[in-house]
């Protein structure tokens, strides 16, 4: 066994001015890091010959493998192919396999074949010809100094469709890798330090090959332990038996054992009771409801939402009392109750969230501190609120109570609020 290392190029100017977000990276580091190999760099270069040329240089090596992806198409700005070409000699040949797809894929979209779209049938006759089954442009394998380096495109469906009928089958083969497992276990109620605190006890007594990482994100954190090592069976046993003993020492802040969203984990813990919500948003204009419809399956346990975003309409619509508006206001403790025990009957659910707040300044309420959202919780019996203060801008600000949102009725639904 060894410890194969990687490195990723994403090559294209849209990157580096932050017009497109680098998705690639993340997901091709996902599928390495179940083979057991290292992504240890990732390198995001302009679409110019010299900087590729740089970072070639550089991470060759460095690396066993380097993914590259991006500037392979039939226009004047896709240079990585030609670029190829020259850096690992040879010269670009047609190769008929790509051809007679480029052109079935042009028939099938009733779109003419022109004399440039040739350019995607032409290969460097140094490099392995990765099939793109999704596109025109082919992948390519290069080695050197007995280094794979393999470029494809940027398009992120075309890309993972090479990756996964053509590179990661020949990686598998090729590179005998250390095995990695990762464990995650999501905490919610206690800081990063308090938790470290509490666990350095059994991250003394953890052996070097394993490894804790701690990962604060809106009202969570979430705990990463990974192991690895050539003995697939004893890293697993271990890794077992540290996490065991992590949560019960830290049962009472344990929210799950599977790193996914948390509106995958409202809807897991409504389907176990058989159970309905409904929301009732007013400063996330319907964003929870967005979260909990990106699940598949959810229409099981989502009865719906409303957005009564003026005040007006919290009163005619969901039937909040004018006296509550007038006495206590629009964002307050009262005004989040009435919003989600009303929300509950309207929808007929077992359980409603309300929020309701002031995410930046001006608007109806610019009188309320910036920052400033009420919940509430609702069931068949009572009626759980808190008050939150949040203090960054309009978008993460949303992005947290609807985040706070969604865990305060994991807790309430688990007896935990």
């Amino acid at each position: 066994m060894q410890n194969v290392k990687a490195t990723i190029i994403t090559i294209g100017d849209e990157l580096l001015i932050g017009q497109t977000i680098d998705t690639n990276s993340a997901w091709m580091a996902q599928q390495l890091n179940k083979l057991g190999i290292d992504v240890f760099r990732r390198v995001a270069v302009a679409d110019d010959e010299e900087d590729i040329r740089l970072a070639l240089d550089e991470e060759i090596p460095r690396a066993s493998i380097i993914l590259i992806t991006g500037g392979l198409g039939p226009t004047s700005d896709d240079i990585t192919k030609p670029f190829l070409c020259k850096y690992f000699g040879g010269k670009l040949v047609v190769n008929e396999q790509v051809l007679e797809h480029v052109r079935e894929l042009f028939a099938i979209r009733n779109r003419p074949f022109l004399e440039i779209n040739m350019k995607q049938a032409e290969v460097p006759d140094s490099c392995t010809v990765l099939f793109n089954e999704m596109g025109t442009a082919p992948g390519m394998l290069f080695e050197k100094d007995g280094k794979w380096i393999i470029s494809m495109p940027g398009v992120p469906f075309e890309m993972q469709g090479i990756m996964n009928n053509e590179v990661l089958p020949r990686l598998k083969e090729h590179f005998k890798s250390d095995v990695i497992i990762h464990k995650n276990i999501i905490t919610s109620g206690e800081g990063e330090s308090f938790i470290s605190e509490t666990l350095k006890d059994v991250e003394a007594d953890m052996p070097e090959y394993i490894k804790i990482s701690y990962l604060p994100a809106p009202g969570v954190v979430k705990l990463r332990l990974t192991g690895k090592g050539p003995d697939k069976e004893k890293i697993e046993n271990e890794l077992n038996a540290i996490n065991t003993r992590i949560i019960s020492i830290l049962d009472r802040i344990v929210v799950s054992q599977d790193d996914i969203p948390m509106q995958e984990l409202v809807g897991r813990s409504l389907l176990e009771k058989g159970a309905t919500v409904a929301l009732a948003e007013s400063c996330t204009g319907g964003y929870v409801a967005h979260l909990i419809t990106q699940v598949q399956g959810s229409s099981r346990y989502f009865n719906g939402a409303i957005v009564p975003y003026q005040s007006k309409l919290k009163n005619s619509i969901v039937g909040v009392k004018e006296s509550t508006l007038e006495e206590h206001s629009a964002i307050s403790e009262e005004t989040a109750v009435e919003l989600a025990v009303n929300a509950r009957k309207m929808f007929n659910a077992d359980y409603s969230l309300s929020i309701t707040g002031q995410l930046s300044y001006g608007g109806e309420d610019a009188h309320i501190q910036k920052g400033l959202v009420w919940m509430a919780v609702a069931g068949k019996d009572d009626v759980k609120t808190k008050k939150f203060q949040f203090h960054y801008n309009r978008e993460l600000n949303k992005e947290l109570a609807a985040q706070m949102g969604l865990l305060m009725v994991w807790k309430y639904i688990n007896g935990r609020l």
